[in-house]
């Protein structure tokens, strides 16, 4: 099945890059330095946030150009031209808005020793090239997905990311480590990869086509990018800012006692980003209720039938790994964080599939109201919880949010009934090695053959799940073979 391949594709380009990374960082921090690095990562995530510029404006190209199938292809063209149009300005406005808000933040709210201080404003400007080169590119890989271009997609985007992680160490050995040498090298890469992108993109749509913007499509684009720019907002300030209580009510030495076994629960989601990028176009084409449900349905299936077994297992060995790969002191302050936590991502992996069918049917609104709705109740839950239980609080209600909002998400995008019949059966079984975890002393052997039991069910209901479902696919490949 295509819907398969293409996540593959993208599985890959998003998995190559992150090995590659893992590779790197004890090099970059041998030669540019912990400090450095650190600055380093403080600008990538600064002007990663800045990427908002874009409007949600790469989101909905995709869905636009998917729905225009059958259309003449001076129509598509003049999609294109608006959003690159309305990317490029976007993106040149918000360089300019940037590199005065990154001096700002950067000298008043961090605590950054003065040489680095130096060389980091002195970088702000190549790094302010960075918002255009986002906006720009978030169009482009738009124009890919809605033609289902994902294998020429992942090929430019996973050489652009490895090349971004490479070429920073290129010029650190041969010319020096600093700042501003490092960010160009990566901007540089960023504007570079626009070429190819774009010459595919006229290739496929532009060829022919003369230069046109349509302000009926770009109140279009807008619309729908708006909604969805209030979801990136509202979305990642939730998830950092447990971060930000953690340090302010608990200190900075429980912020890494969270964040290690945070980061490393939210590497799962590869997966249902993967499966995202390839059903939300399919979502966008789909002319009925019916298609819409059964894609839903499927990517809930293909999701939980691999993540059940392996979320499960990272219950199970969350303590030893982490009294393994850090110490056994770490491990004692955040087996249980991450225990939970690999239940509340395993929870968030799922969710991923009734939000793309929101937002590819033309709902963004519905997504932007529930993390509005949240966002309060949330904030106020989590000083309680972490008053009341520390560390382990704290994931409990992110927890709680994720699946309130997997529920909520569900019901609005007309699958719950059916998510629920799906996923009693491994919710239980999650539930029940979750409390056999938690309930385990770092050392002790005693509860493991229960929770191998539990999650050999798991793995027998996830084999039973993925017969089902090739039985069904080959039934409906006959079917269409004989109409």
């Amino acid at each position: 099945m295509s819907l398969q391949r293409h996540t593959a594709y993208n599985l890959i380009g998003q998995a190559l890059p992150l090995m590659v990374s893992l590779l790197t960082i004890p090099v970059y921090l041998r030669l540019i330095g912990e400090a450095r690095f650190g600055v380093l990562a403080l600008i990538w995530l600064f002007f990663g946030y800045m990427g908002l510029f874009d409007l949600g404006i790469g989101q909905a190209t995709a869905r636009q150009l998917a729905q225009m199938i059958g259309k003449p292809k001076s129509e598509h063209a003049k999609v294109l031209w608006t959003a690159l149009s309305l990317s490029l300005g976007l993106g040149v406005a918000g360089a300019l808005a940037t590199q005065p808000l990154g001096a700002w933040f950067f000298t008043q709210h961090t605590s950054i020793e003065p040489g680095l201080r130096v060389e980091l404003l002195a970088a702000l400007p190549w790094a302010a090239a960075l918002v255009p080169a986002t906006t720009l590119a978030g169009v482009l890989s738009g124009a890919f997905q809605a033609r289902n271009a994902f294998g020429e997609l992942n090929l430019i985007g996973a050489s652009v990311n490895v090349l971004a992680l490479l070429t920073p160490l290129a010029v650190a050995t041969m010319i020096g480590a600093q700042l501003p040498g490092l960010v160009a090298a990566v901007a540089a890469v960023r504007l570079l990869v626009l070429i190819p992108m774009l010459w595919r993109c006229g290739t496929h749509y532009l060829a022919g086509s003369s230069v046109s913007v349509d302000g009926l499509y770009a109140l279009q684009l807008l619309r729908f990018g708006g909604w969805t720019t209030v979801s990136a907002i509202v979305g990642p300030l939730m998830i950092v800012a447990d971060r930000f209580a953690i340090g302010a009510l608990l200190g900075a030495k429980s912020i890494s006692h969270y964040v290690i076994p945070f980061q490393m629960t939210e590497r799962t989601t590869l997966l249902s980003s993967a499966l995202n990028q390839a059903l939300f176009p399919r979502f966008a084409r789909s002319t009925s209720d019916a298609e819409r449900h059964q894609l839903a349905m499927f990517g809930l299936r293909t999701l939980s039938v691999w993540l059940s077994p392996l979320m499960a297992a990272g219950l199970l060995l969350s303590a030893p790994f982490l009294a393994w790969w850090i110490s056994p002191e770490l491990a004692a302050h955040s087996a249980g964080v991450m225990q939970i936590l690999c239940f509340a991502f395993w929870i968030n992996s799922l969710a991923i599939v009734p939000f793309t069918k929101l937002l590819a049917s033309g709902r963004p609104d519905l997504v932007a109201k529930i993390h509005m709705v949240e966002l309060l109740p949330y904030l106020a839950a989590l000083y309680i919880a972490l008053q009341a239980w520390g560390l382990v609080g704290a994931a409990a209600v992110f927890t709680a949010r994720v699946a309130i909002d997997f529920l909520l998400l569900s019901y609005l995008a007309g699958t719950l009934l059916s998510t629920l019949r799906l996923l009693a059966i491994p919710t239980v079984l999650m539930a029940a090695i979750l409390a056999l975890a938690m309930r385990t002393n770092l050392f002790s052997m005693s509860p493991w053959p229960f929770g191998l039991v539990l999650l050999f069910v798991l793995l027998g209901w996830s084999l039973i799940q993925r017969l089902t479902a090739n039985r069904r696919m080959k039934h409906h490949d006959a079917r269409r073979r004989s109409i």
